[in-house]
């Protein structure tokens, strides 16, 4: 890959940005090309230099600046993006939504009962009206869904509510909320709920 490291010269420091689709060895090879051509500007001056971009894993920390300590004497800080930023927590949910803890309840849920979980959560039985059930990720109710699911919420769009019946008044993914008109909409067996372009849709 051309341009995986790119390095930039400042008044306080020297920055090394790692392209964040790079392979390590894409850039450890890129870095052995480059780091010749930085020791010629570096004189009696020990100029900080921080590597940012891309989320290293400690190893490949370890690697990157032995490679530099070898070539060049200095102060080296690794400004990686924290593993709670927000597109890191896009990415995590886009990859692991169908890897996620999974919590199982045998039997229905009365009205008044409330069941949360932080993972996924199923459901051995129904919901019923009154009741109501919240996940971080998917909810999959096994029976009747009458109570109130809110699936997704911490804020993960990508999460789904399935059913074997949906017959309930409101349904949330995340931040987005879906009133059900009982008199108009059918009643949605065997149902797929999930959000596109930011509106919850009943398949």
């Amino acid at each position: 890959m051309k341009n995986c490291v790119s390095i930039n010269l400042k008044k306080n420091e020297i920055l090394i940005k790692l392209s964040d689709s790079a392979e390590q060895i894409e850039i450890v090879e890129s870095l052995k090309k480059k780091l010749p051509e930085l020791k010629k500007l570096y004189k009696d001056d020990k100029t900080p230099i921080t590597v940012t971009g891309k989320i290293l894993k400690n190893k490949e920390i370890d690697e990157i600046q032995e490679l530099i300590k070898s070539k060049i004497d200095v102060e080296i800080d690794f400004d990686m993006p924290k593993s709670l930023g927000l597109s890191s927590i896009k990415k995590t949910f886009e990859k692991e939504i169908a890897v996620s803890e999974t919590k199982f309840h045998r039997g229905s849920l009365r009205s008044g009962q409330k069941l949360e979980s932080e993972g996924s959560l199923v459901i051995i039985g129904d919901v019923n009206s009154g009741a109501e059930v919240m996940a971080s990720d998917n909810i999959v109710v096994l029976g009747a869904l009458r109570g109130l699911a809110h699936a997704g919420a911490k804020g993960n769009k990508q999460a789904i509510i399935a059913a074997g019946l949906i017959d309930t008044v409101q349904i949330r993914i995340a931040n987005i909320v879906k009133e059900i008109d009982r008199d108009e909409e059918p009643l949605h067996k065997q149902a797929y709920v999930s959000v596109i372009e930011d509106n919850i849709v009943i398949e």
